[in-house]
């Protein structure tokens, strides 16, 4: 099965319309609805009365009517709602489930839907693929689509558990039905003249999204701290000389209270405060490359060969496994 993960639509294709049926049954089991179902088989014993009777166009909408009479016990085994009706290039076909059978029967009423290949375009399928899966209905084969609404790998698994194929895997080579098929874990095995056998292994794949494992915050504070400068000043004094006189005679009258007065002066220190800026801090992120190791554990298929009876097995480069007997 193709692993396309960005489809939301899975489609099977099933030689076998019994490995079809069990494979709705255990999508039904698993949650999916009949909404989100959808089958197309060939119809090869209709009975579908007057909608067998046109040529032209698609007749979807008058089979679907004939069909709920005819199609109860069929509608049954499905699990699901069954209609019958014709569609051009491949003749009488069973439509069951919701999805498909709401596109197709709108090709009745005048959509450009009128064929298997166009409804399935209509719900997202490269019109290549759509093309297979009609020739495949074309040839006999059934086809089952599910609408996976987020569970693709659950739907697919449950598609390919029951023996289901789709364009990307295709149908193993030269492989015909046996009454003897079995179903195991591995899938379907059948009698057949060759084939060839797929071996799958899964993949470690690892996503890296951001998570925030932490938060630096930077912020300012203002402490106090004592600075003292020292500051040169000037000052006066008074300086006071005591010499003796001449002693010439003088005219002044000796009196008391003469005085002179001289003012001193001297600096003094005012204290001002500035913020200035000292420095600056830049906060910026940066990204570092590490490498962390992740680990699973995953599933591979291996070949095993098994002989039994009077068998000759070569390889590819001539050497022979097994003798036969003589």
């Amino acid at each position: 099965m193709a692993n396309t993960t960005q489809r939301s639509v899975v489609v099977g294709v099933f030689d076998n319309p019994t490995h079809a049926q069990r494979a709705v049954a255990e999508l039904r089991q698993a949650g999916f609805n009949e909404d989100q179902i959808g089958v197309v088989t060939r119809d090869d014993n209709s009975r579908t009365g007057t909608a067998t009777t046109k040529t032209e166009g698609t007749m979807m909408e008058e089979g679907a009517v004939a069909g709920l009479a005819t199609g109860a016990g069929v509608g049954a085994l499905w699990a699901l709602g069954i209609a019958a009706g014709l569609l051009p290039g491949i003749g009488p076909v069973l439509v069951g489930g919701g999805m498909l059978a709401s596109v197709l029967a709108s090709a009745a009423a005048g959509a450009a839907v009128a064929s298997i290949a166009g409804a399935l375009i209509g719900l997202g399928i490269p019109e290549e693929e759509a093309k297979y899966y009609e020739a495949e209905i074309g040839s006999g084969r059934t086809l089952v689509t599910v609408r996976a609404d987020g569970r693709y790998a659950e739907a697919q698994a449950i598609l390919h558990r029951q023996g289901g194929y789709d364009a990307a895997s295709g149908r193993t080579a030269g492989t015909v039905p046996s009454a003897t098929t079995h179903t195991t874990h591995a899938g379907t095995a059948r009698t057949a003249q060759s084939g060839t056998v797929e071996l799958r292994e899964e993949e470690l794949h690892a996503r890296k999204q951001p998570v925030q494992t932490g938060e630096v915050r930077v912020r300012k504070e203002v402490t106090t701290e004592h600075k003292t400068l020292e500051v040169p000043v000037t000052r006066e004094e008074v300086v006071i000389e005591r010499r003796p006189a001449s002693g010439h005679p003088t005219s002044g009258d000796i009196r008391a209270g003469e005085e002179i007065r001289i003012p001193v002066k001297e600096e003094q220190v005012s204290v001002e405060k500035t913020p200035v800026v000292k420095e600056e801090v830049n906060v910026s992120k940066r990204t570092v490359q590490d490498t962390k190791k992740v680990s699973g554990t995953v599933r591979k298929e291996e070949v095993h060969i098994e002989e039994e009876g009077d068998v000759d097995v070569t390889d590819a480069s001539g050497k022979n496994r097994g003798k036969r007997k003589t």
